[in-house]
């Protein structure tokens, strides 16, 4: 089954962060919170302004994006879970490769 969100919603795969700290203590599922970095996996068409004209969407499938810690709606589609959120509730997006080259 495919998934189209609508106007200017995303569908985003939370994921998961490190099981260990920098200093190798193991983290337990009790005392984790939820990931707030996802990566798109479907966007819709994008909203209209006030001319009915479509804005389309600032991210793209694919993109590693930042969240708030409660942001979205959870959903599970084919078995996996999901969010559904605005563009509007995230925050940023994650640029790996500008900054690695920035580094070098």
């Amino acid at each position: 089954m495919t998934f189209r969100p609508l106007h200017d919603r995303v569908l985003v795969r939370r994921i998961e962060a490190d099981q260990k700290t920098a200093g190798g203590i193991i983290i337990p599922d009790t005392a984790k919170e939820k990931p707030q970095q996802g990566e798109i996996v479907a966007v819709g068409p994008g909203a209209r302004n006030e001319k009915s004209e479509l804005v389309a969407l600032d991210v793209k499938a694919g993109d590693r994006v930042l969240f708030g810690k409660w942001s979205g709606t959870e959903v599970r589609i084919d078995g996996e879970d999901l969010l559904i959120m605005k563009e509007s509730d995230i925050l940023g997006v994650l640029e790996e490769g500008e900054a690695q080259q920035k580094a070098a």
